[in-house]
Parts: structure tokens; sequence; C-alpha cells
């Protein structure tokens, strides 16, 4: 793999699926292509992740070099992306 993203889970979601790591490197051009990879490799994270709009579900965060991403933002050759689940107060 030449410049592969670097993906980086939430340790919730590791826990959800059996085998899953916390830190994946592939090839993806945008997030909803990391998602469906990532879905690929452990079915049914891509519905933990998106919602049917499809969108990035509301307690899920996405962030690609540190910005907050939604599907259809780039990833650049060797981008750092990471899956957290938000944080609500109350």
């Amino acid at each position: 793999m030449n410049n592969p993203v670097v993906v980086k889970l939430t340790p919730l979601l590791v826990e959800l699926f059996p085998g899953s790591m916390r830190r994946v490197e592939m090839q993806a051009g945008t997030v909803a292509e990391m998602v469906a990879e990532l879905d690929r490799l452990w079915p049914g994270m891509g519905d933990r992740i998106c919602d049917s709009r499809p969108a990035i579900r509301k307690h899920m965060n996405v962030f690609v070099d540190g910005e907050r991403a939604r599907l259809d933002t780039q990833l650049r050759p060797g981008a750092e992306v990471f899956v957290l689940t938000a944080i609500s107060g109350g």
C-alpha cells in the first residue's frame, strides 16, 4: 500500500466487533469509502457509524487530520482518521 490512510477506532466499536483493531491502515479516497471498507472488514460496523440517509450518526464523530469530517470529505494519502463516540453531558 502506498500511503494508506490510518484509521483509529473508538474502543467501543472495537468491543462490538470481535477481531477488529483500534488502528487500521487502508486505501480510501473519501470518508464514505473508508466506512465501506470498515464494513467490508467487519460487517455491520458501517451501520454503527452511518445512518440510512446516509450520514454519520449523531452520536458518532469522524475527524480527519484534526478536522470534523462528513462522508464526502476527501482523504489525502497518509491522512489520520479518528472515529469516536460523541460525548454528551446532561
